[in-house]
């Protein structure tokens, strides 16, 4: 897919450097069988009616040790703040997915990653192996959810540090509130939008903002967004926030969601029945 992406990519123009673009210029049929001729075989197609896809996601089937389907076997997801990780600890967690895996590391979505076929004799020696390194493999409901894209610290195109952001953001919070489902947290450093700010439970996407005659890092919060089953696109609460205070904001919006949901209505559920003007005063409430 990437060698497929490099040679017909448009890699001249960063606004379009895209995989998106290829596929709405293609189609997904003619990229798939570029995929195939690259790849040197078919893929397997499978019909629609034969995927299996649960009516709500298991948001947090991608932390902590789980089950596999073969027997005496699991997998762990081990946890990174925002996806950050050193070198020692990289290699260490490739050491630990020899020693007690089968040398195989699977990456998420969720800036984490996965390491597979853990026996279960051997699971409380991975847990001592992964603290050890600094890290862990549990996380709260808010970090479960917690996404950042490299922001200002190590691309020249982000508007704000998104990552330091997204821990104060998550330190805040927890501080604060103890949540019984996750919410998703996305942050992203430009209109590129590497992190997928309209498609989390709250998005922000940096921004510059005048603070007495100073241009200090802000960002643009939205609300709603989602995937798969339960698709959208986050709707505008506030725009041009300044970062100090947007722990408060964020604070405001789950707070508010907390007091008034309908029982234990999920985040997406709750901010779907509300009206833009609702949506637009719900970032105001004093933290």
């Amino acid at each position: 897919i990437v060698r497929v992406f490099a040679k017909h990519g448009d890699r001249t123009d960063r606004k379009k450097a895209r995989l998106k673009y290829v596929l709405d210029d293609w189609g997904f049929e003619k990229f798939l069988v570029a995929v195939e001729d690259e790849g040197g075989k078919p893929l397997r197609r499978v019909p629609v009616t034969q995927w299996e896809r649960p009516e709500h996601e298991d948001r947090l089937a991608h932390v902590d040790f789980h089950p596999q389907s073969q027997p005496s076997m699991n997998y762990v997801g081990v946890v990174f703040p925002v996806g950050r990780m050193t070198s020692d600890q990289a290699r260490g967690l490739a050491a630990i997915a020899r020693r007690y895996g089968s040398g195989s590391i699977r990456l998420t979505v969720w800036q984490n990653l996965i390491i597979p076929n853990i026996s279960d004799e051997d699971c409380d020696a991975v847990r001592e192996a992964i603290v050890e390194l600094g890290l862990h493999f549990s996380a709260t409901n808010i970090r479960a959810g917690l996404i950042a894209c490299t922001g200002s610290a190590g691309c020249k195109f982000a508007a704000s540090n998104t990552k330091s952001n997204a821990m104060q953001i998550a330190e805040h919070l927890e501080g604060l509130y103890q949540l019984d489902a996750p919410i998703n947290i996305h942050l992203t450093g430009c209109h590129n939008s590497c992190a997928q700010h309209y498609i989390g439970d709250i998005g922000l996407i940096a921004t510059k903002v005048e603070v007495d005659e100073e241009m200090v890092d802000g960002y643009d919060i939205y609300v709603g967004g989602g995937w798969g089953v339960r698709q959208g696109i986050g709707r505008l609460v506030r725009s041009k926030v300044a970062f100090e205070s947007v722990p408060q904001q964020v604070a405001a919006i789950v707070g508010t969601y907390l007091e008034q949901r309908d029982g234990r209505e999920p985040f997406n559920e709750f901010i779907a029945r509300q009206s833009d003007a609702a949506l637009q005063e719900l970032a105001c409430v004093n933290v």
